[in-house]
């Protein structure tokens, strides 16, 4: 059972910084396209960031220019630093892997880090 493991969620106040780790198997690791996604209590889970195996990154709109996702293939990590954060930024956040090596696309999640920003 593939898992991947989150860390640094935290409360903090509004306008302060977090950064979120995920770790991942060696395995699958470095042939994956790895993302961040959140989920607010009684809404939908959303994307919030994405790098590709190959290092290219996007965002939506609300994480441009307070996200950035990063990747050290040494480490098998993903990051995510979180700057000038908002009470409407609260919520759990997740960590996924999808293989793009294979055809079928396996994806893999955390456990989730929770994220608490006050006003």
């Amino acid at each position: 059972q593939v898992q991947l493991v989150e860390s640094g969620g935290g409360l903090v106040q509004a306008g302060e910084s977090l950064r979120l780790s995920c770790a991942a198997p060696g395995s699958i690791f470095s042939r994956s396209n790895m993302r961040w996604y959140r989920q607010a209590p009684g809404k939908q889970r959303e994307l919030v960031a994405l790098i590709t195996a190959g290092g290219g990154t996007n965002y939506p709109d609300f994480a441009k220019g307070r996200f950035t996702i990063s990747r050290d293939n040494a480490k098998n990590q993903v990051y995510l630093q979180m700057n000038s954060l908002k009470p409407d930024d609260t919520g759990v956040y997740f960590c996924n892997a999808v293989r793009i090596n294979l055809s079928t696309r396996p994806e893999y999640w955390g456990q989730g880090t929770q994220v608490t920003v006050s006003s």
